[in-house]
């Protein structure tokens, strides 16, 4: 069960890691983007250390409050209920 839980986590972390570079390009070629709320569920559902490794890897929302503040709160929250549940 352990190793579900951790897949899942490397799993949502890589998908918003990936939205963070895809919505960058389409940033920079003027598409259609990713609404932030989509960008922070992800980040919410597991994928915050993704999308914190996406923000500094793609400089994407580096200067947006919502983005910069938030994910390091997630990701420290998403430890803990991390380490409680598996330790």
């Amino acid at each position: 069960m352990k190793m579900y839980i951790l897949l899942y986590i490397l799993l949502c972390s890589l998908i918003t890691f990936l939205l963070f570079g895809i919505d960058k390009f389409k940033a920079r070629h003027h598409f259609y983007r990713i609404p932030e709320r989509t960008l922070l569920l992800f980040s919410i559902g597991g994928g915050a250390l993704g999308g914190l490794l996406g923000m500094w890897v793609f400089h994407h929302k580096i200067r947006h409050p919502k983005f910069f503040l938030s994910l390091p709160v997630m990701i420290f929250l998403q430890a803990v209920l991390l380490y409680l549940y598996i330790g």
